[in-house]
């Protein structure tokens, strides 16, 4: 919390000394990864592309309406925002996306509805940030998972959907976190490592492009304080949200 204060206040003095350059998006994201090195996944006519996760993911959508490349459903954060940049970009090529994101979720509770929420909407790409209620929901005493299980789950979802779609591409999100903004506290580590290398490891096993959420919030920190882009540690603000989705877009061409 200290270390919180100190960064806010020493955000706040650059804004009241008119030091302060610009928030720039682009330049978090080209010290935090290499887009251009980017495995891209190429869009054509009629492409639907799928979010999936949890309440990072779902962002407030409405979950009673099944429609898609519609406001109320894409919810408020990163789906929405990178979903709106596809269809202005690529407006020749009649895109569906869809969010199927559901606050709360761990990886075995996007297995027990995949087959509604993921494989009959047949989607030609497929988006997944998952993981962080996976230690979150531990830490609280609600859940009694671990890494392996986390792993072990994530494998057995990637093969299932891999035999219903085998022409799926896949992009795999890697779960994040922003240390000493509220919820995310000391008890979080080490083990929150294990997570997001077996994330990263399942997205080189299954040949997915793998989007470095930990290291771009890492970086973006070195422009406004952790609480600028997340509220609670986890959760995205809208400039959180607008991250996230400009490094999504990066995953597709």
């Amino acid at each position: 919390m200290e270390n919180q204060n100190n960064n806010r206040r020493s955000f706040i003095r650059k804004v009241t000394l008119g030091g302060l350059m610009a928030v720039s998006i682009p330049e978090i994201l080209s010290a935090a990864m290499v887009p251009a090195a980017m495995k891209k996944n190429t869009l054509i006519k009629n492409n639907v592309i799928l979010f999936q996760g949890d309440s990072i993911t779902d962002a407030g959508r409405n979950k009673e309406d099944n429609s898609f490349n519609n406001a109320r459903t894409l919810g408020s954060g990163y789906p929405l925002f990178a979903g709106a940049a596809l269809l202005e970009k690529y407006a020749a090529l009649n895109l569906k996306v869809y969010n199927k994101g559901i606050s709360g979720n761990k990886v075995f509770q996007l297995a027990e509805r995949w087959d509604k929420d993921c494989l009959d909407i047949k989607p030609d790409i497929l988006s997944i940030l998952i993981g962080v209620n996976d230690i979150w929901h531990k830490l609280e005493g609600n859940y009694n998972g671990t890494v392996d299980i986390y792993r072990k789950d994530f494998i057995a979802l990637l093969e299932r959907t891999k035999k219903a779609l085998p022409n799926v591409k896949l992009i795999i999100c890697e779960p994040f976190a922003v240390p000493g903004v509220k919820a995310v506290d000391s008890k979080w580590y080490p083990e929150f490592y294990d997570y997001q290398k077996a994330a990263k490891d399942i997205a080189t096993q299954f040949g997915a492009t793998f989007i470095p959420y930990q290291k771009i919030y890492d970086e973006a920190q070195k422009q406004a304080p952790g609480a600028y882009w997340t509220p609670d540690g986890v959760h995205p603000t809208l400039a959180g949200a607008q991250l996230m989705a400009a490094a999504w877009l990066n995953a597709v061409k």
